[in-house]
């Protein structure tokens, strides 16, 4: 009976230590579990310039390389306005980037959401991202070399100049006063003083009438005559 007694005591501590040990083991292994697994302090995010353009870098250092999908948003006033855009990664030991374009203004707040399951079911990266005080260069504010401006025709030469100066045109000489040119055709001036002296038609009947007149004058005095020289006869 003794001896029964002494087996099950040490067969129960025996067991006893079994489960301390199996607990002790499931605990380390779920520690290390979690360490290996992706978590949000896995990824960070950077706010850049590539030339005169904006960027904004998304990296993501999981070793266990759980594809994750990473958005980012334009925040104003705790609120989001604007969806940037939204890309998958897969992190790595050295880290795996990606890059949003994005032509961010100076002191502009985005937030970075990341989901990766079953790890990650919808964090953000904290703190959000604050962009640089200082925009990144455009076009505009890059200077442009102004040609010097090169003399035009109308001022190389003197001669050009004068021809360049208007000259009359030939409505304006068509337009010159007509007494300026003298003129053989006459007047109405003249045909009014050769009317009042009398040189027109009217003249040439004046001067027949005056010859009938003449005429019967003659004749009258010729049979006068003639009649008296029958009375002296008798």
């Amino acid at each position: 009976m003794a001896v029964l007694s002494i087996s099950r005591r040490t067969v129960a501590r025996s067991v006893r230590v079994l489960g301390v040990a199996s607990a002790s083991a499931a605990l380390a292994l779920g520690v290390a579990g979690n360490a290996l697994a992706c978590n949000i302090n896995e990824f960070s995010a950077e706010a850049k310039c590539d030339g005169d353009k904006g960027i904004i870098n998304v990296t993501d250092v999981d070793k266990s390389g759980v594809e994750a999908t990473v958005s980012v948003y334009l925040v104003e006033n705790n609120a989001d306005v604007r969806k940037v855009g939204e890309q998958t990664v897969k992190g790595s030991k050295d880290g795996t980037t990606i890059t949003f374009e994005e032509a961010w203004k100076p002191n502009a707040e985005y937030r970075v959401h990341v989901v990766a399951e079953p790890y990650i079911k919808g964090e953000d990266v904290s703190p959000n991202l604050t962009t640089p005080a200082t925009a990144c260069k455009t076009d505009d504010e890059t200077p442009t070399p102004t040609a010097t401006p090169s003399p035009s025709a109308s001022e190389s030469t003197p001669a050009e100049e004068e021809s360049d100066s208007p000259t009359p045109s030939a409505s304006e000489s068509s337009t010159a006063p007509a007494e300026s040119t003298p003129s053989s055709a006459p007047s109405a001036a003249g045909e009014s003083n050769l009317a009042e002296t009398g040189a027109n038609s009217n003249t040439g009947m004046i001067a027949g009438i005056a010859v009938a007149l003449v005429a019967i004058g003659g004749g009258a005095v010729f049979f006068g005559l003639r009649r008296r020289g029958a009375n002296s006869s008798r």
